[in-house]
């Protein structure tokens, strides 16, 4: 083959290459334009204006004030304590929603009767609208007439309590509502990691001795473990940035005390038109979700690299 003829090919191929390029942008796009236009866009239009004066109903045009939303932010103590109810909630709501359902996920993986029937009633919580999980446990805490309280009377455990208004009880029973409404999902998520383990290495470990817990922990954990560890992140930013079902059960009350950072800037924009202030608010929760995500890339990283 002479030098001309491989000249000719390796151009043809790269002219290849490149129309098979450009057909891959064609076959994106359609999934990248919604994407650039209902995420990307407001995101980037947040960010600039976090670093205005934007305010609901001034008649003066709205101006560049730079970095003063966010030096305001730094002196706001509501926000601060919000966030730190917010790393509560999101704390209390993942790390026992993880272990509950994975004690859920290896129950469903046994050989039971009727496992189908078990395994679509674990998921009902997942099918319903947060507004409409919300509403119902609100008539479960209803003071009154609410079967937790007629439940506790019944087993002679108490009177009835508010536990939605008490300052004491409100955060850790909107805690219990995330944990019931969320674990589902994870549930389905360490099943189905549960369903790809190898059967043949439960069975050598069972022949080689090993308990229970032995094989729980040197064959099922490492297999989904991956799984584990992105659930779990997952869980903790969807969970920060609740919204929906702690507005329909207290509206961050009582006095603040479930008020989440995404509740509080809702309020900020909303209920007091500062728009700019509130952007600036996003910005931050956008950060700390930022550095959870590089946390995790980071740690995959690491663990790829060692395997």
């Amino acid at each position: 083959m002479t030098l001309a003829t491989a000249t000719k090919r390796s151009a043809r191929g790269a002219q290849g290459r490149g129309a098979a390029d450009h057909g891959a942008w064609f076959l994106v796009l359609p999934a990248l334009i919604p994407i650039l236009v209902l995420s990307v866009g407001p995101l980037l239009y947040g960010i600039a204006l976090a670093f205005t004066d934007s305010q609901s109903g001034r008649t003066e045009p709205t101006q560049w004030i730079g970095a003063l939303n966010f030096q305001d932010l730094l002196h706001d103590t509501l926000f601060w304590d919000s966030f730190r109810i917010g790393l509560l909630w999101a704390f209390g709501v993942t790390v026992p929603q993880f272990f509950l359902a994975l004690g859920l996920a290896l129950l469903l993986n046994q050989p039971l009767r009727m496992r189908w029937l078990a395994r679509a009633l674990a998921i009902i919580p997942w099918a319903m609208p947060e507004v409409v999980v919300g509403i119902m446990w609100r008539l479960v805490y209803h003071p009154d007439a609410g079967v937790l309280n007629e439940t506790l009377a019944d087993l002679s455990l108490g009177d009835g309590k508010d536990w939605l208004t008490g300052t004491a009880t409100a955060l850790l029973a909107v805690i219990v509502v995330g944990i019931w409404a969320g674990m589902p999902q994870t549930t389905v998520a360490l099943l189905a990691g549960l369903q790809n383990t190898p059967r043949e290495l439960h069975e050598a470990a069972a022949m080689d001795g090993a308990g229970a817990w032995r094989r729980f922990r040197t064959v099922t954990w490492p297999a989904i473990k991956p799984i584990a560890l992105a659930i779990t992140a997952l869980n903790f930013i969807w969970n920060f940035n609740s919204f929906a079902l702690v507005y329909v059960l207290t509206q961050g009350g009582p006095g603040g005390r479930t008020r989440l950072p995404m509740l509080f800037a809702y309020e900020e924009a909303f209920r007091y038109g500062q728009f700019g202030y509130a952007a600036a608010m996003g910005c931050v929760m956008v950060a700390v979700i930022s550095v959870i995500l590089a946390c995790y890339l980071v740690g995959r990283l690491k663990g790829g690299d060692e395997a």
